[in-house]
C-alpha cells in the first residue's frame, strides 16, 4: 500500500510540475515531450523496483490514461459533425463537398499502396523468410478467418452507408465514424439547399451551427489540455509492462516493421516537400497527435487532435474533419499498408514468387488498398487487414496467428504512421484543391480578358 500511495504521490508531483511548466511556456509540443520522458521514467522504476506493485499502480494510473482516452473518444463524434457542417455552412454551394471527399480518398488509397511497397521492399531487403517461423505455433482461429472469407468490396462500400445515425452516435458499428460522417455531408447539403430556397430559415440555421460551434470547441481545448497528463500515465504503463522474453524470437520482425514504418515517414516528408509544405514545421505541430497515438494504440481517439493539428498548419475544416476521420478506418499506413505486406514478402519467395516483379506489384497493391478498406468493414487493425491481404492473392495465413502475440509492441508505431497518413491525405488534399481552385479563378479571368 506504501508503495502505491508513493507512486500516486509522484504522479501527482510531475502533473504539477508539467502544469507549471506549460503555464510559463504556453507549449503544448513541450508539455508533452517532458510527460513521455517522465512517464517512462515512472514506468521504467515499477518494471525494474517494484514489480509486485507495478498493477495496482497502473490501475490507479489509468483513472487518467484510460479516461483521457475516453474523453477524446467523447468528443470526437460532436467534433466530426459540428465542423463538418459548420464548414459547410460556409460554402456558397453544394459543388465542392463530392470532389474534397474523393480526393482525400484517394489521397489515403495511394499513401496506402506506397506504405504496402515500402513494407514489402525491406522485408525482402533483410531476406525475412516465413520458413524460419514454421515451428512456431499459430493463435489464429477460425473466427478471425472467416470474417474475412465474406468480404467483398460491394458489401463493404454499402457498410460504410448509415441505416441509423443514432446507432453510429454510440459507436455500435466498427464503420460509425464515417457513417457519422455521411450524414453529416447529407445534412450539410440540406442546409445548403435550406438557405438557397428558404434564406430567412437558413440564416436561422446559420447563426445555431455557429453558436454550437463554439460550444463544442471550447468542449474539446479542455480535453485536449488535458494531453499530457494522459500521455504521462499511458506510457508509464507502457514501460512497466515491458517484457523483452515476449519478443525476443520474434525480432528480425519487430525491427523490419520498425524500420519500414520510419521509411514511411521519411516518404511523408519528402511528399510534404514536394508539395510546397515544411516538414520541419509539419512534425512539430503533430508530435503530440504521433505520440499520443503512440502510447494509446487509438486511431479514434487521435481524431480531435488530428484535426486540431491539421487546421493549425492551414487545412480547411471540412477536410481536415473529413481526413482524420476517414482515416480512422481506412487507408491506415501501419496496419493495411507495411504490416501485411511484410508478411507478404515473407511468404511470397516460399510459393517460388518473385515479391518484386511487376507482375505481382500489380496483384499486391489494388489487394493493399483493398485490404485498408476492408479493415473499415471488420474492424480489429493489422491482424485483419493481413488476413484479407493474403486471403485475396491465395496465400496461407497461419503466419498471421504467429505474430499476434507481440502485436501490441509493433501497434504502438503503427498506430502513430496510421494517424500520420490520415493527416497527411488532409494536407495534401487541401493543397490539391487550393490549386484547382486558383487554376480555375486564373482561367475565369483570362477569359474575362479575352472577352
Amino acid at each position: 500500500m506504501f508503495v502505491t500511495l508513493a507512486y500516486i504521490a509522484i504522479f501527482l508531483v510531475c502533473s504539477w510540475a508539467i502544469f507549471r511548466i506549460h503555464q510559463k511556456s504556453h507549449s503544448l509540443s513541450k508539455s508533452v515531450f517532458i510527460a513521455i520522458f517522465l512517464g517512462a521514467v515512472i514506468g521504467m522504476s515499477l518494471h525494474l523496483v517494484a514489480a509486485d506493485n507495478s498493477k495496482i499502480v497502473i490501475d490507479w494510473y489509468n483513472i487518467i490514461g484510460n479516461g483521457y482516452v475516453n474523453l477524446l473518444k467523447l468528443v470526437a463524434v460532436p467534433l466530426i459533425f459540428i465542423s463538418i457542417l459548420s464548414a459547410i455552412n460556409k460554402l456558397e454551394n453544394n459543388a465542392g463537398i463530392g470532389k474534397m471527399s474523393l480526393t482525400i480518398v484517394g489521397c489515403m488509397l495511394c499513401l496506402v499502396m506506397i506504405a504496402g511497397f515500402i513494407g514489402l521492399l525491406t522485408a525482402h531487403v533483410l531476406g525475412l523468410d516465413a520458413s524460419a517461423f514454421s515451428h512456431m505455433q499459430s493463435t489464429l482461429t477460425a473466427d478471425d478467418v472467416s470474417k474475412t472469407t465474406a468480404i467483398s468490396l460491394p458489401k463493404l462500400i454499402t457498410s460504410l452507408i448509415p441505416t441509423n445515425v443514432f446507432l453510429d452516435l454510440t459507436g455500435a458499428r466498427s464503420v460509425s465514424v464515417i457513417g457519422i460522417v455521411i450524414f453529416t455531408l447529407l445534412a450539410g447539403i440540406a442546409l445548403l439547399k435550406v438557405k438557397q430556397d428558404a434564406p430567412e430559415d437558413g440564416k436561422k440555421l446559420s447563426v445555431g451551427i455557429n453558436a454550437i460551434q463554439i460550444w463544442v470547441m471550447k468542449m474539446v481545448r479542455i480535453v485536449i489540455a488535458l494531453t499530457p497528463y494522459g500521455v504521462m500515465a499511458l506510457m508509464a504503463g507502457v514501460f512497466s509492462a515491458y517484457r523483452l522474453e515476449q519478443f525476443a524470437s520474434l525480432l528480425g520482425f519487430i525491427a523490419a516493421c520498425y524500420i519500414a514504418i520510419l521509411m514511411m515517414f521519411i516518404v511523408h516528408a519528402l511528399i510534404l516537400v514536394f508539395s510546397g509544405n515544411n516538414p520541419i514545421n509539419y512534425f512539430k505541430t503533430v508530435w503530440p497527435v504521433l505520440t499520443f497515438a503512440f502510447v494509446s494504440r487509438s486511431s479514434a481517439a487521435s481524431i480531435p487532435l488530428a484535426i486540431s493539428a491539421q487546421e493549425k498548419m492551414g487545412v480547411q475544416s471540412t477536410i481536415a474533419n473529413i481526413a482524420a476521420s476517414f482515416g480512422s478506418s481506412m487507408g491506415q499506413n501501419g496496419c493495411a499498408g507495411i504490416y501485411p505486406a511484410i508478411m507478404v514478402a515473407m511468404i511470397a519467395p516460399t510459393m517460388g514468387i518473385d515479391p518484386l516483379s511487376i507482375h505481382f506489384l500489380l496483384a499486391m497493391l489494388p489487394a493493399i488498398a483493398l485490404g485498408s478498406i476492408g479493415v473499415a468493414g471488420v474492424g480489429g487493425g493489422g491482424t485483419f487487414a493481413a488476413l484479407i491481404v493474403l486471403s485475396t492473392l491465395n496465400f496461407p495465413v497461419a503466419l498471421v496467428g504467429i505474430f499476434i502475440a507481440i502485436e501490441p509492441i509493433v501497434d504502438m508505431a503503427r498506430t502513430a504512421l496510421n494517424v500520420n497518413g490520415s493527416m497527411m491525405s488532409g494536407v495534401v488534399a487541401n493543397r490539391m484543391l487550393n490549386k484547382r481552385i486558383v487554376g480555375s479563378q486564373c482561367a475565369n479571368s483570362n477569359e474575362l480578358v479575352d472577352h
